[in-house]
């Protein structure tokens, strides 16, 4: 049996990960609250690692937000991130652990990038400004994966997923991502009769949605391939770099368009082109994954249905 320690356990990536591989006989959780761990915390952090001598990490900690909370807090998104990955990579290392699968975004591709974005896409071109310091963070994890394998033979393998949203989701007015924010608006507007919803920018840009459930999924995979077949990903000659997503993506007006039928808003929809767009499209080439044998399960539909639920279910008490 192999001890799992998954980090930011609580969050939207982590809680999905805890779902996933308790399901499994071949595993043991191990997990600390942010009250218990702060990883920023080298000292401690190393301690734990130590203690515990866990087989595999899954890093899902990061601070995260959108557009808005990315702009306000620009030091906070390229500092904090940069200080819990760089302690958690030293202490993987200290106690020897077997394999790392590290969260990145896929906001760390160029902005103006070919689609479907290909892993050998990163670094190509500048970065979306509005979240570039979260993006930095996160290219540099990438480079730390990459690195460690270089220099200590490890096998820590980064993980790009596209935007995700469902059980144990951000839904802060301001501070949340695009899906769950719009999901909160809807709603309020609803139980307030309001007649509409402003929705950021122009509603052209295209985003690519995945339920964080099948999120949990491909991590349990990725965890559980051979040897052979995880050490060609983590192989020191090459970038060990992986998307995932669901292979198709819509405007922003179409998904604001869905959670309205999925909350039963009736009201109408504004876009304000004052604020910004963000990245003019996001969609993954997620060919490696569907060649390991993966692939998402979860439509949209059946996922807005389920994270309105989760929505009422932890915000309100419904």
């Amino acid at each position: 049996m192999k001890k799992v320690f998954v980090a930011g356990h609580r969050g939207l990536v982590g809680s999905a990960t805890i779902a996933a591989l308790s399901r499994l006989k071949s595993y043991r959780l191990v997990t600390r609250t942010h009250d218990e761990l702060d990883l920023v915390n080298r000292n401690a952090t190393k301690e734990l690692f130590m203690k515990e001598r866990p087989d595999y990490v899954v890093m899902a900690a990061a601070k995260v937000g959108g557009i808005l909370a990315n702009d306000t807090f620009p030091v906070d998104f390229l500092h904090t991130n940069l200080a819990i990955q760089l302690s958690t990579f030293e202490a993987a290392h200290a106690a020897g652990v077997q394999r790392m699968i590290f969260l990145g975004s896929s906001c760390i591709y160029p902005r103006e990038c070919p689609q479907p974005i290909r892993e050998d896409y990163l670094l190509t071109g500048p970065l979306e400004a509005t979240n570039r310091p979260y993006a930095l963070a996160k290219i540099a994890g990438v480079e730390s994966c990459w690195s460690f394998n270089r220099q200590y033979r490890t096998r820590y393998l980064a993980i790009m997923p596209t935007n995700l949203y469902g059980p144990g989701d951000n839904y802060h007015p301001e501070h949340s991502h695009v899906l769950p924010a719009l999901i909160r608006r809807f709603h309020e507007a609803k139980v307030n009769n309001a007649p509409s919803v402003t929705v950021w920018g122009t509603g052209k840009p295209r985003r690519e949605f995945m339920f964080s459930l099948d999120l949990g999924d491909a991590i349990a995979h990725l965890l559980g391939l051979p040897d052979e077949q995880f050490n060609r990903l983590t192989s020191p000659n090459v970038t060990p770099l992986i998307n995932i997503g669901v292979g198709q993506d819509t405007t922003i007006r179409e998904i604001a368009s869905l959670i309205r039928s999925t909350v039963g808003y009736e009201g109408g929809i504004e876009f304000d082109i004052s604020k910004p767009d963000g990245t003019p499209r996001k969609l993954l080439d997620t060919s490696k994954m569907s060649q390991l044998g993966w692939k998402a399960k979860t439509s949209i539909g059946v996922g807005l249905t389920l994270a309105y639920e989760d929505f009422l279910r932890r915000t309100f008490g419904d």
